[in-house]
């Protein structure tokens, strides 16, 4: 055979990757620039100044499977049957490809490597309205969020054992986003049902009563909020005096070590993405009569509808986007990077060992490419598709003569970028209906 793969299949061969056919991407690539442009003006006050590293996202995330920006030769040795698979974005909480195989990846780090064989619950740690936008308007409190929750829980399970020097495990999780994408900075934890002793023991605790933490969560927020120039005593005091405080505190039941399918599902839902495209229908403008588009996006537990303009929509949804090198998952107590690192120059793992032992707690082998792309898409990417041998990556293409070369070899090479392609008739209809069924039963966004 030449140079170039006789038969093209886009992505892997069974189950094509067409993301731009999606509505999702289709949305955010017809108003994306607009919603730059209007930013300062429309959206500013309710949810802060733009942030230039959004439209990187934006840019790379609509790039994201793009063959000419680079590919992979996937050859079967076999029957030297190929295809050409594209590179990813990589971009965290926007990419709802890339960032489920983040999701997966957690998740498998966790019960792997973080973890230990001991029984966990999940908390859920909120605040009050009035204290969000002190979050949106300054994301590095969200780092001490953390810390107040922390701090709080921590002192609570070391009271509920009978152990000198204590140490529970904890990761927690800030997730910035509402059911409809509202800004609701809360913090999911998996911490330990006890605590451990510094030689790996472990003793389960009493059972746990989450109100009992509430005015001392508080306490710990106003006091971080009150030392970072946000609030002062009048506002406190008028906090305090509230009939309900706002501040929510909840516990889950108990996740037995033997619950490997419950525990790894909690560590993929604490890291979720803030939306969800199978609850999302995107009506473009030339679909309704007054010619603005929308987005109806339905809730996750209930047949709850809401109607957003597009750019209301997406305004939403890019404050969950994380800046540059944020971290919205952090490590205390016997799970932290220090503690870790600690126990893996002695034999104190060994009394307490991780969930599962398995192959994956290899790194390489975690992050392997192929593997994630089956649990995403529960289709083998290696599997050759006419004789079932196994395929391999035998070339990385980044030079863009080569690229260009390949592409129109295989009449792929498109000059300039297509418009997103039209929704039928059907479609319309239905959005229509959609939009007037909406607007008639519920607010709009």
């Amino acid at each position: 055979m030449g140079y170039y793969p006789t038969k093209f299949f886009h992505d892997f061969s069974q189950h094509p990757r067409t993301p731009r056919k999606n509505q999702y991407y289709r949305c955010v690539e017809a108003h994306f620039e607009e919603l730059a442009g209007v930013w300062d003006d429309r959206y500013q006050r309710d949810y802060g100044y733009w942030r230039p590293y959004v439209l990187d996202v934006i840019y790379k995330y609509l790039d994201c499977g793009d063959l000419h920006l680079g590919f992979a030769r996937v050859k079967c040795d076999d029957c030297q049957h190929e295809y050409l698979l594209p590179f990813s974005c990589k971009r965290r909480y926007f990419c709802p490809s890339c960032h489920q195989k983040r999701v997966i990846e957690f998740g498998e780090f966790l019960y792997t490597e973080v973890l230990k064989q001991v029984p966990h619950r999940q908390w859920v740690f909120s605040i009050p309205k009035r204290l969000r936008r002190y979050f949106l308007y300054d994301r590095s409190l969200l780092s001490q969020l953390s810390r107040c929750a922390w701090k709080v829980l921590s002192l609570y399970l070391k009271q509920g054992v009978s152990l000198d020097d204590p140490e529970p495990g904890a990761v927690i999780a800030v997730q910035t986003f509402g059911d409809f994408l509202n800004f609701n900075p809360h913090l999911h934890i998996i911490a330990t049902d006890g605590c451990f002793t510094r030689d790996g023991e472990f003793m389960i605790g009493t059972a746990p009563d989450a109100s009992s933490l509430i005015d001392l969560f508080r306490l710990e927020v106003f006091r971080m909020l009150e030392k970072a120039g946000k609030i002062n005593d009048d506002i406190i005091e008028n906090m305090m005096n509230w009939h309900h405080s706002g501040f929510n505190i909840y516990c889950g039941t108990a996740i037995r070590p033997e619950e490997r399918g419950g525990l790894e599902k909690l560590a993929q839902y604490i890291i979720r993405a803030p939306l969800s495209q199978e609850r999302l229908l995107y009506i473009p403008s030339s679909a309704v009569p007054d010619g603005l588009a929308r987005v109806i996006y339905k809730g996750k537990n209930s047949s709850i509808r809401e109607s957003f303009t597009a750019l209301d929509w997406l305004a939403r949804l890019v404050t969950h986007i994380p800046n540059k090198g944020e971290q919205l998952v952090r490590y205390y107590g016997y799970y932290s990077n220090k503690s870790r690192g600690m126990r893996k120059k002695t034999d104190v793992d060994i009394k307490t060992p991780a969930p599962v032992d398995s192959d994956i707690t290899k790194k390489e082998l975690r992050r392997n490419w192929a593997r994630l792309i089956q649990k995403v898409y529960y289709t083998d990417p290696l599997l050759c598709p006419k004789c079932c041998g196994r395929m391999r990556i035998i070339s990385i293409i980044e030079d863009q003569a080569v690229i260009k070369k390949i592409l129109i070899h295989l009449n792929l090479w498109v000059t300039k970028n297509h418009d997103p392609p039209p929704i039928s008739s059907p479609d319309i209809e239905f959005a229509c209906r959609q939009v007037q069924r909406v607007q008639g039963s519920c607010y709009t966004g």
